[in-house]
């Protein structure tokens, strides 16, 4: 198998993972939502807490040059550390979200 393959593999055993998490509190449900074509791939709340509408991004990834770029994750531990226990080296893993000029310090890819 090939490495971007296996990258979207990982990428969408984990937000499986993620989403068979039950919340402890309002009525809504936790999706994925892959775009192979694309190399996209989020994890989404929808539905009501109390009078409140929930729909938000917890997670999204895109694979992007062979790189796995996390632009936003709301998870507890961070999905990068979950990654890296699937195997993934650090090098592959661009965290998307901090400055450009910030990204040498994060310990992961730059780009």
């Amino acid at each position: 198998m090939d490495t971007i393959a296996t990258y979207r593999d990982i990428v969408e055993r984990l937000l499986f993972e993620y989403a068979a998490i039950a919340y402890g509190y309002g009525e809504f449900k936790t999706e994925v939502v892959f775009d192979q074509i694309h190399d996209r791939y989020l994890l989404m709340n929808v539905g009501w807490d109390s009078k409140r509408r929930v729909h938000g991004c917890i997670v999204h990834i895109d694979i992007i040059d062979g790189k796995i770029w996390i632009q936003r994750y709301g998870t507890e531990q961070g999905i990068a550390l979950d990654l890296e226990t699937a195997v993934i080296p650090k090098e592959h893993i661009v965290l998307g979200f901090p400055e450009p000029k910030l990204r040498q310090y994060t310990g992961y890819a730059v780009a």
